[in-house]
């Protein structure tokens, strides 16, 4: 189960606001706020132009991201590399203990300076899919 604090309360506030996207789903990775809602409604979210994600940014003076919120295991992939892109992962593998991700020359970016977006991603994995995640 994810546990929300105060400040990402405040955003998910702002973002429904702003938006009128209802969502449970805020986190930071990369120095980014990345907002999950359902595939159907994150043309809305973002709003025409972009000008929603504009708005938000401005305020809180950080990049905002919007991205589809996986359905299940079998999204973990793509939800993944949504999270990291623009960087890209060489393999991908779901054991029933952990997800494996295979860094490539993208490895050292992966991890960031004190295992920052690693531990991050970490976090992230254990919310949603309740797995380790680990870069090979």
């Amino acid at each position: 189960m994810q546990t929300i604090d105060m400040q990402e309360i405040r955003y998910l506030n702002l973002f429904e606001q702003l938006t009128g996207v209802r969502t449970r789903f805020c986190f930071r990775y990369n120095e980014n706020i990345i907002f999950c809602v359902p595939k159907p409604l994150v043309a809305k979210a973002v709003g025409l132009g972009g000008r929603n994600i504009r708005r938000m940014s401005e305020i809180l003076g950080k990049r905002i991201r919007v991205i589809a919120a996986p359905r299940g295991l079998s999204d973990s992939g793509d939800f993944i590399k949504t999270i990291i892109s623009p960087l890209t992962l060489k393999d991908f593998e779901i054991t029933d203990t952990e997800i494996i991700a295979g860094g490539g020359k993208n490895k050292a970016a992966l991890i960031g300076r004190n295992k920052r977006r690693l531990l991050e991603m970490q976090k992230i994995v254990r919310d949603f899919f309740e797995r380790d995640f680990r870069i090979a």
